[in-house]
């Protein structure tokens, strides 16, 4: 939640998903971030390996083509019943105002300002009233702030203390980027199986997540929360990369156990070829970079994906390794979801540094007013996985 923080799914994912995150709240000098960004990325570059696992040996299907840029124009609603049942969801603390007040100017300035959408904010602790002032004034939207209960922030009672103290020890050694940090493992969690069951999150449907100090580079003159409820959207994102491999070591052992006991779960129309490249043996490490999400907020609250988290939370991987939400939200959705509902948002401009995402499409940069360079963007960058995904939809 801090500037300086990475999003678990950079060194997660298969792009080298370098995210701040707003990290579980280490807040490095800007410097040394940029340092360790450089060094990761390029390490991710140089020593990227899949990995092997045995084979799942179950009915996916990963054929069919659906266009997930379709066009879209809703004009900004003239009263709130026109608005689809969402809100903004920012996960942040007292020591990120200046993030979050440049992500919800921001916000505001390239949308919501005709829109009128709600805000969350959510912390471990309560938000002060500086905080509070300061971001309300930003905008005339409602804000509610609200603190996370112990229960979701923290490590449950089966995690052995000492065995996670012990791999957190061993990941900083070995130069895990906040493999010492045990905050960031209960932001990772929280985010993975508990932010949609906040009391305050309960009266809606859709959220928009964002974190502090990121950017939207381009105008956003339609609404794609009323996309995601006219079109039957569930998830979507702007940006997707690979996993660092040594913070989920057995992340996709646990995800195979769980699909062979629940086979009848896996969606027969589902985008495994996006995260796996020969049927299931093993994880690409590709995923969605969770730190921007548009989502519907019923498919996380459903059985079948609450089951699931609960079945990766038992076994302790967000303790015993790092595991993080944006493989852990790609998966599930992959897995469980028709992959025509998995919608990339091309026409949002979006950095969370140091990645940005820009409309390469000329009309929509212009239609956008955008103030991104397209020859920066990050879709078909190397360890980007969007390629991936248009593989997935037959392009």
């Amino acid at each position: 939640m801090s500037r300086m923080s990475f999003d678990v799914a950079f060194i997660s994912d298969s792009s080298g998903h370098i995210s701040f995150l707003s990290s579980p709240f280490s807040t490095p000098s800007a410097s040394c971030c940029i340092a360790l960004v450089t060094l990761f990325f390029i390490t991710l570059r140089t020593t990227y390996s899949s990995g092997t696992l045995t084979s799942l040996n179950l009915p996916f299907s990963s054929s069919g083509r659906h266009d997930s840029t379709l066009s879209y124009d809703f004009a900004p609603p003239g009263n709130a019943s026109e608005r689809a049942n969402a809100t903004f969801v920012i996960l942040c603390r007292n020591s990120d105002l200046k993030g979050a007040i440049q992500s919800v100017r921001d916000v505001e300035d390239r949308f919501n300002r005709n829109f009128g959408y709600p805000y969350v904010f959510l912390n471990e602790e309560p938000f002060d009233e500086e905080f509070k002032r300061r971001v309300s004034i930003l905008s005339s939207a409602p804000m509610e702030f609200g603190v996370i209960p112990h229960e979701h922030w923290y490590a449950p009672s089966w995690i052995d203390e000492e065995r996670a103290a012990e791999t957190r020890k061993k990941m900083a050694a070995d130069g895990v980027i906040y493999g010492d940090s045990l905050s960031y493992r209960n932001m990772c969690r929280f985010n993975s199986g508990f932010f949609f069951r906040h009391p305050l999150l309960q009266k809606y449907r859709y959220y928009w997540r964002v974190e502090p100090w990121i950017q939207f580079h381009c105008d956003v003159n339609s609404d794609p929360f009323r996309l995601m409820q006219d079109q039957n959207k569930t998830y979507g994102f702007t940006i997707s990369m690979y996993e660092f491999g040594s913070t989920i070591t057995t992340l996709w052992e646990t995800v195979k156990d769980y699909t062979k006991l629940y086979p009848e779960r896996l969606n027969p129309h589902n985008a495994l070829g996006f995260i796996s490249d020969d049927g299931g043996n093993n994880y690409n490490l590709c995923h969605f970079w969770s730190n921007f999400e548009i989502g519907d907020m019923d498919f996380w609250r459903g059985e079948t994906y609450k089951s699931f988290f609960e079945f990766l939370d038992e076994r302790g991987g967000f303790y015993y390794e790092r595991w993080g939400d944006a493989p852990v939200h790609s998966i599930a959705a992959a897995l469980f979801l028709p992959r025509s509902s998995i919608h990339f948002f091309d026409e949002i401009g979006y950095e969370h540094p140091p990645f940005t995402h820009c409309p390469i499409n000329k009309e929509r940069w212009a239609k956008g007013r955008c103030a991104c360079n397209p020859a920066e963007s990050f879709d078909y960058d190397g360890y980007s996985c969007l390629s991936r995904w248009e593989k997935v939809l037959g392009r």
